[in-house]
């Protein structure tokens, strides 16, 4: 049987800031190893294992993520079938309907597994065995959701209450209800008694199933989901929903809208390894931590620590522990998080902190991502600004030009086509080349490399306002 897998990858991921943030959160981040969580999620649902056959993943994202998400899955050699972008963040349930709608409108048989792209699954074969034991209910008419074995009376997850304990068959149980996250005695109570499972958020049915339940549940929802959905609009092969009957539609989860007031919903226990990766706690337990609970990533020494998670995310970054006990620490090269483990799920409440002062830092990546590669910021004056840039192999930046700043431009890898007024001029490594205030510009890289280069931008302001776009391969004029 044929199935559809649906990628969620439109979250902010507050509570790994300062890693993931809303600009670049952490589905595109390398966590755990040398693929992305995004990468990860759709490899994992590409190949056939255990009879399984896989569609081309539909994606749900928004519009800053859209050329992230292509890129991504180019790098793995997967090709999507279809990427629609919404127009404003809504929740999970009109993304899930969007996906039906347009699923069924192509196969009204279809069969979809919707999954969030930023959780760790690391045993794809045994997930695989339990989607293949979820089809049977699938096509009886069930709504099925995927329960994870609890291994700890853990407070950070919401809970399923089934009828009956697993009795390790894998085969689907009915639910009895959904369970908020619980207080810490709750846990320790769920945990003894053997029938509620963790709440992955992962689902399988038919698309003509599950939008039979929202018109029964949420009906209001479908009407400007389905306007959305038929006067969206093709861009670059993305599609386009609809932003006007969008704008309507109620912010709200799957969960809520649909599956807890579903009657014909079951549950598959998952006994494999899996993580959401909701905090830094989790973060540490994924990397493996030495026999003193000590964990470390990139250039981190940890001295006489003990339960403690040390993380540089850049290589000329150096982060010190001596003598830390339940510490998470994580050093970016514009914030560094130091937090008690304990306190993993109030992150999020250094992102607000940062948020009312204020600070870029709370949203914004020091790394900017654009289509045809990314920038960041060296130094910033009042009057100056130095940036590296990188630009892909056969990407090109817009045609533009500035009301307010010059540029130099050095390049220090690779060689650019630089046009400049209309005259066009090769700029090898070691060269240079100035772009006077209201010239009309474009660099291209014409070569099998990335170009890098050092922009030196002088002017009074140097907002992306500033931009005015010509030409621009990416439609982004």
């Amino acid at each position: 049987m044929r199935i559809s897998p649906v990628l969620l990858c439109g979250g902010s991921g507050t509570r790994l800031w300062p890693l993931s943030r809303k600009s670049y959160p952490k589905q595109f981040s390398r966590l755990l190893g040398d693929e992305t969580l995004f990468q990860a999620a759709a490899r994992r649902l590409t190949s056939t294992v255990n009879d399984l056959s896989f569609a081309a993943p539909t994606v749900l994202t928004n519009s800053d993520f859209r050329f992230i998400v292509t890129e991504q899955l180019s790098e793995i050699g997967i090709d999507p079938g279809a990427i629609l972008i919404e127009p404003l963040a809504r929740n999970t349930a009109p993304a899930v309907l969007a996906a039906a709608f347009h699923l069924v409108a192509q196969d009204e048989d279809a069969i979809m597994l919707v999954a969030p792209s930023d959780h760790v699954v690391p045993d794809k074969e045994t997930f695989h065995a339990a989607i293949k034991s979820g089809l049977e209910a699938v096509e009886a008419g069930q709504l099925v959701t995927f329960g994870i074995t609890p291994d700890r009376p853990e407070t950070g997850y919401g809970y399923l209450d089934l009828v009956a304990k697993p009795d390790g068959s894998g085969k689907p149980i009915k639910l009895n209800r959904f369970v908020e996250k619980p207080a810490a005695a709750d846990a320790v109570a769920m945990l003894s008694a053997g029938r509620f499972l963790w709440n992955a958020g992962i689902f399988l049915f038919a698309a003509k199933d599950i939008i039979a339940a929202f018109e029964t549940h949420a009906p209001d929802m479908i009407a400007p989901v389905k306007a959305a959905l038929d006067e969206a609009t093709p861009d670059l092969g993305f599609l386009r929903l609809a932003p006007a009957p969008w704008e309507v539609i109620e912010d709200d989860s799957v969960d809520y809208a649909v599956m807890e007031k579903a009657r014909n919903l079951s549950v598959v226990p998952f006994t494999g390894a899996w993580s959401d990766l909701g905090g830094w706690d989790a973060v540490w337990r994924e990397m493996g931590p030495d026999i003193d609970g000590v964990a470390t990533a990139g250039e981190a020494t940890a001295i006489h620590c003990k339960d403690t998670l040390l993380r540089s995310e850049t290589d000329s970054q150096q982060i010190v522990g001596i003598g830390l006990e339940n510490i998470m620490a994580v050093a970016m090269p514009d914030a560094v998080l130091v937090a008690d483990m304990s306190r993993a799920q109030d992150v999020k409440m250094a992102v607000a902190a940062l948020k009312a002062k204020g600070a870029a830092q709370a949203q914004h990546f020091p790394r900017d991502h654009r289509p045809w590669g990314w920038f960041e910021s060296l130094v910033l004056g009042d009057r100056f600004h130095v940036k590296r840039i990188v630009v892909h192999p056969g990407a090109s930046l817009s045609l533009q030009s500035h009301f307010h700043r010059a540029e130099h431009w050095v390049v220090v890898q690779g060689t650019a086509r630089v046009t400049v007024d209309g005259n066009v001029k090769l700029v090898a490594e070691n060269q240079s080349i100035y772009i006077p205030l209201g010239a009309k510009h474009r660099m291209e890289n014409p070569g099998k490399v990335p170009i890098i280069l050092i922009e030196v931008q002088t002017g009074a302001y140097f907002g992306d306002d500033d931009i005015v776009r010509h030409e621009d391969a990416y439609a982004r004029i």
